[in-house]
């Protein structure tokens, strides 16, 4: 067992329990036994399919059946294999096939007294897992993991003294349940037990008690099982063969466990997202076959960073303690722990900085760091690994959402087999080093949100490999041309907003590359619009505001916009008429707020989610349909234009929406009774129109109404006592109108806010 991968599918020994009954040409000569050859007809009788595997149990001999193997010297049937192997609804060559089996288990299976295995995983048979299973005395593998059973797992299953592997994982979360694991003492054979998203909530305190008593156990699957509790001490541990434990995505509400450093042949433990709290005991450190440890998404577990990485982690592969409460300073002898090949401390609390001694990681591929309370700088050096250079087999360094200062070092560009670089949300400063140019396996490079400054290096147009650029957010400055861009085919993010940036790029030039995300905004993208964005024909996130362009959009723009599910072009000086309706993807993100566009109001040619047209020069009614149009809209602003029409009766039917901003327009009439029927809506903004009339009672339904600007309109009579309603209202403008407020029902006390 030489890589974790090897180890998170299956141990070897379990690998040899699958492997004995497997297939082969020399086991299916025999001839069949003539008594199970009866049994599987009966059996045979109970099951229902479409494809024809069942059906094709022809002959005598059933040891040339599909799915059944026999014993070489006796004929006796010893497997009965009838899993789904395609349970997506796909084979291996993309034909749609339907391998399932439903029906029902019929017990003259048990008549096969010789079956050792029997697999029926990833079908949909009806009702409980049957009682009669457990008189198969000779049955070692049994694997019922997602297919269909619900109910109780039937204790008797106890019985079966020489089962080695056992898989109950249920087809959907809680199908299948356990009230106590006593069952469980009579498999003393068992080497593989999993129940993965089963029922195990009432299993009591004490449930690990029943495993003691499992010599052979190796591998103990009960993640996202509803555990409740974890005993924290225990007088004995007695796990001599536990190799893999995983409990995660449980609610155990209690403290990390201490006797689990006494497993001494533990190589993985995941306890991750499990509401877990205390202290990490320090023994995982000196866990001589350790390999894996994953503590991360707890929140509440605490240790001396320093304490629990200055452990011996002789194996160590995998440390992840993300979103926790460690504490403390990296200490210098992590460099010590040179198997490790993954370190994922994110989220954790660690504090000081990162040490000069990381160089001596020599097998190190992952590092991840991030969401901790890193200070200080990134070492200028680092040790060398003898005769490669430092951290050699390093992929992936992470160490966003810290505290991190000072430059970037050169030393980051010799780390040859780097994929992915990942400081962003950081407070680094100074300039990118142009030794990053020379990272040709580099895929992801995110410095997003620093304070970096100096120009974007030529050298990282060489990054072939490339596939997200993010250096938005930062003090950048400086010309980019088509030499940054020269060889990077496989750009698909790139991310320069919040830059001052100047992109001069030829109008005639074709990019290597196909982009899908492009943020530009801040940039100076103009003066007019980039005709180079033509060529991108899998563009579904473009956002460039405030970049200084002007000009009409060019009717090209249209036919490729279809694709896009978010538009932000706002704050340009961008002009003219928009096609009506204009092109977009469903449900996408609209935002052309704060050009010089005008004409008619614009409607999509598929509903979308949010659209601002605000601070432009449309003229004319809000159309009639506009809820019939978009009736899953959530985000409506129209403000600041020159609409004169009245609100449409329609905008009762976006159910969704959440905020409405008809402000600043020459609107007339009243508000139409049917917008009491969007019960989400938490800003109604209609202030400096026209309209006149009654303020409705109805808007008093808006339950969930935060802000409301009626002011500067024309609006007469009472206030209805029924605004008193609205309990999460924080602003309230009724300012400069034609109330009446001497004759008012309404107690202005009863206002939490006014």
């Amino acid at each position: 067992m030489e890589t974790i991968s090897q180890l998170h599918i299956v141990l070897p020994v379990i690998c040899l329990i699958i492997g004995e009954f497997a297939l082969n040409g020399k086991a299916q000569m025999v001839d069949c036994n003539e008594s199970d050859r009866e049994a599987l007809i009966d059996f045979k009788k109970g099951l229902e399919e479409s494809e024809g595997r069942i059906s094709s149990w022809r002959g005598s001999n059933c040891c040339q059946w599909w799915g059944i193997t026999c014993d070489n010297n006796t004929g006796a049937v010893v497997t009965v294999d009838l899993h789904n192997q395609y349970p997506s609804g796909y084979d291996a060559s993309g034909r749609y096939g339907n391998w399932n089996l439903s029906g029902m288990i019929r017990p003259s299976l048990t008549k096969l007294k010789s079956l050792r295995y029997l697999d029926l995983s990833f079908n949909t048979f009806n009702g409980t897992i049957p009682d009669f299973l457990s008189s198969l005395e000779n049955l070692q593998y049994l694997n019922l993991s997602n297919a269909g059973f619900r109910g109780a797992v039937p204790p008797n299953l106890g019985n079966l003294s020489r089962l080695q592997y056992l898989d109950l994982s249920p087809s959907f979360p809680y199908y299948l349940s356990v009230n106590n694991f006593e069952w469980v003492t009579g498999l003393v054979s068992l080497k593989y037990l999993e129940m993965t998203g089963s029922n195990l909530s009432m299993v009591g305190l004490r449930w690990i008690e029943a495993f003691h008593k499992l010599p052979h156990l190796t591998e103990l699957h009960l993640s996202s099982c509803g555990l409740s509790t974890f005993t924290s001490t225990l007088t004995f541990v007695n796990f001599t063969s536990l190799a893999v434990l995983d409990l995660h995505g449980n609610q155990f509400n209690s403290m990390l466990p201490s006797w689990l450093v006494n497993i001494s042949s533990l190589v993985s433990l995941d306890i991750s997202s499990s509401s877990l709290y205390g202290r990490i005991p320090l023994g995982f450190g000196e866990l001589t076959n350790l390999r894996s440890l994953n503590l991360g998404n707890n929140d509440n577990l605490t240790a001396s960073c320093s304490q629990l990485l200055g452990g011996s982690w002789k194996k160590i592969e995998v440390l992840d303690f993300e979103l926790n409460k460690l504490h403390g300073s990296l200490p210098a002898s992590l460099g010590n722990m040179t198997f490790l090949t993954r370190l994922n401390l994110f989220h954790s609390g660690i504090k000081g900085g990162i040490p000069g001694s990381i160089g001596r990681l020599c097998n190190l591929q992952y590092i991840d760091l991030s969401s901790n309370n890193l200070t200080g700088s990134i070492p200028e050096g680092i040790e060398n690994c003898p005769s490669k250079g430092p951290l050699p087999s390093l992929q992936q360094f992470i160490a966003s959402d810290n505290q991190l200062v000072g430059n970037l070092p050169d030393w980051l560009g010799q780390l040859t087999n780097l994929v992915e670089l990942n400081l962003q949300w950081n407070s680094l400063h100074g300039p990118i080093p142009a030794s990053l140019g020379n990272l040709q396996h580099l895929s992801e490079l995110r410095l997003e949100a620093n304070k970096l400054n100096g120009s974007l290096p030529e050298s990282l147009g060489q990054l072939s490999n490339l596939s997200a650029l993010d250096v938005s957010i930062n003090e950048l400055t400086g010309v980019i041309s088509e030499t940054h861009f020269s060889r990077l085919s496989k750009l698909q993010l790139l991310l320069l907003s919040e830059n001052s940036f100047i992109l001069n790029l030829n109008s005639h030039w074709i990019p290597p590359f196909q982009l899908w995300y492009l943020e530009l905004g801040s940039c100076h993208l103009g003066p007019l619009f980039p005709e180079w964005l033509r060529s991108q024909k899998e563009l579904k996130y473009l956002h460039f505001p405030n970049a200084s362009v002007s000009g009409s959009i060019p009717e090209w723009f249209w036919e490729m916009s279809g694709n896009l599910s978010v538009l932000n072009i706002s704050f340009n000086q961008l002009e003219g008429q928009l096609p009506n309706p204009f092109n977009i993807a469903p449900f996408a993100l609209l935002d052309l707020s704060s050009n010089l566009f005008y004409g008619p109001i614009p409607l999509p040619s598929a509903e979308i989610n949010l659209l601002d047209l605000s601070n432009n020069q449309f003229s004319g009614p809000i159309p009639d349909n506009i809820g019939k149009i978009m009736p899953n809209l959530v985000f409506l602003s129209l403000s600041n234009n020159q609409i004169t029409s009245e609100v449409p009766v329609s905008i009762g039917e976006m159910k969704s929406l959440q905020v409405v901003d008809l402000s600043r327009n020459n609107l007339t009439g009243s508000i139409p009774p049917s917008i009491g029927n969007s019960s989400l809506l938490s800003v109604l903004d209609l202030q400096k129109n026209n309209l006149s009339g009654e303020i409705l009672a109805s808007l008093g339904q808006l339950n969930l109404l935060q802000t409301l600007h009626l002011n500067n309109n024309r609006f007469s009579g009472e206030i209805p006592s029924t605004l008193q309603n609205l309990s999460f209202l924080e602003t309230l403008d009724l300012g400069n109108n034609r109330f009446y407020r001497e004759h008012s029902t309404l107690d202005w006390t009863d206002f939490p806010t006014s």
